[in-house]
């Protein structure tokens, strides 16, 4: 047994309790699904702050109009995500998914405490007064709360649930109206559980999660250039052996990302320049520079593939250089294959981890700016780093410096692994024209 099958078969056990954990699957597929939110509320983050004169200056009056769909996508994350996750975690009990959601969303909210307005202006330039939700705590800085008590909320309609603690109906009564009758019990129990510490006892949950968290935040997702390269390490070493990187990663890491880059964007949007914005490694720093091609930074492996002598590797090349020109990868790992393959996996890992430093050392000199939107991942890099750094140059231009240091990086390596290819191809054929020998002798 190699080296990389015992490895595999240490941590495959591991990654499979990660990423099949409930509370972890709900999590990541929660996040996932509001990323439509995210992307379309990044593109009005792009569309007010298009770097021409003439052109802010147009829409000046209507900025405070045209940031509001901003407001209410990403503003508001931490409460869409509170729904989809709740629903989703719901869903795996078997209990109700809507109002898992709502149950969810309650507790999200219940952890806010109002303000009471007596003047204030809308932007539409209309007086308000009276008691409002402040926006800014249903943003990024809730997200970490929102999930713990979507978590706690489900947890509380399952424990209610399964000891039958409900209101039930007459066997005539239709089937929603009787759903709803049976949540009373475990809207009343969120209710008091949330509303009592947070309004009475006055615990703000949200400040206790984020001073926890806020280490693990700056080391992953800061300015640590050893966060970031472990971040990148994991993801890579886990697809070598066969197991979906941000798949296992996710649960973990994927509300640190979202956090940072929605982060990013209000300050951002707030005034601040995005050479200054606190959070270097976001996911989009890793998309576009050190996954170029998709993870391994494998877009330099195709262009090698398709020069390759090998019939094989040139025709895998050919096919795989319009889904990497869009960061999708799967046909390399798995076809040349990557996986367990002791000579491609070394530059597999080694390429992303160098273009995190070298981009890492563009962006602390201020050389080019930090991430301050979230466009689909699917992106050719050029553009998405064009468009993620405030449409700088140099950032664009740094997708290409990146791109041929992955192709010094994986060059030695896949010249050893067409010379073993070309060998085994040969044999191949060789055993192919004896056995048509034999055939046409008989």
């Amino acid at each position: 047994m190699s080296t990389f099958d015992k490895l595999a078969d240490k941590l495959m056990p591991v990654a499979n309790a990660i990423g099949n954990q409930r509370h972890m699957q709900a999590i990541r597929n929660g996040l996932i699904s509001i990323l439509p939110l995210t992307i379309v509320g990044s593109f009005f983050v792009i569309l007010l702050n298009i770097p021409i004169k003439g052109y802010m200056d147009f829409i000046a009056p209507w900025r405070d109009m045209l940031d509001v769909p901003f407001r209410f996508t990403v503003g508001l994350m931490s409460l869409y995500a509170a729904f989809t996750i709740g629903s989703f975690l719901g869903k795996s009990y078997k209990l109700n998914d809507i109002t898992s959601g709502l149950l969810a969303m309650l507790a999200t909210l219940l952890m806010i405490v109002p303000v009471n307005i007596k003047q204030g202006v809308t932007v539409a330039g209309e007086a308000v007064a009276g008691r409002y939700i402040p926006i800014t705590s249903l943003s990024s800085q809730g997200l970490f709360g929102a999930i713990i008590s979507s978590l706690i909320a489900i947890e509380i309609y399952r424990f209610i649930k399964v000891r039958n603690i409900e209101i039930k109906m007459p066997a005539g009564v239709p089937p929603v109206v009787a759903s709803s009758f049976s949540a009373l019990f475990p809207t009343l129990a969120v209710v008091l559980i949330f509303w009592i510490p947070r309004h009475f006892l006055n615990i703000d949950i949200n400040a206790i999660i984020s001073y926890i968290i806020m280490p693990l935040k700056g080391f992953m997702t800061g300015t640590n250039l050893f966060g970031g390269i472990v971040t990148q390490l994991f993801i890579d070493v886990f697809w070598v052996l066969g197991i979906h990187g941000h798949a296992v990663m996710g649960p973990l890491i994927r509300p640190l990302w979202d956090q940072a880059i929605v982060q990013n964007m209000e300050l951002f949007q707030s005034g601040v320049s995005a050479y200054e914005l606190p959070n270097i490694f976001t996911e989009q720093f890793f998309q576009w520079y050190a996954q170029m091609g998709g993870t391994g930074s494998t877009l330099a492996l195709v262009v090698l593939f398709i020069r390759s002598r090998v019939i094989y590797l040139k025709q895998l090349g050919k096919l795989s250089l319009i889904p990497g020109l869009f960061n999708i990868n799967e046909p390399m790992i798995f076809g040349a294959p990557i996986v367990m393959n002791p000579i491609l996996a070394i530059p597999f890992i080694l390429a992303p981890m160098v273009n995190t430093v070298v981009v890492y050392l563009f962006t602390i000199s201020g050389l080019i700016p930090r991430m301050m939107v979230k466009p689909p991942f699917t992106l050719p890099a050029p553009l998405g780093a064009l468009i993620t750094t405030n449409w700088n140059l140099i950032a664009c231009g740094l997708v290409f410096i990146c791109f041929f240091i992955s192709l010094a990086i994986y060059y030695p390596f896949f010249k050893v692994y067409e010379k073993k290819m070309l060998e085994t191809e040969l044999q191949q054929k060789e055993e192919e024209e004896q056995a048509k020998a034999l055939a046409e002798a008989k």
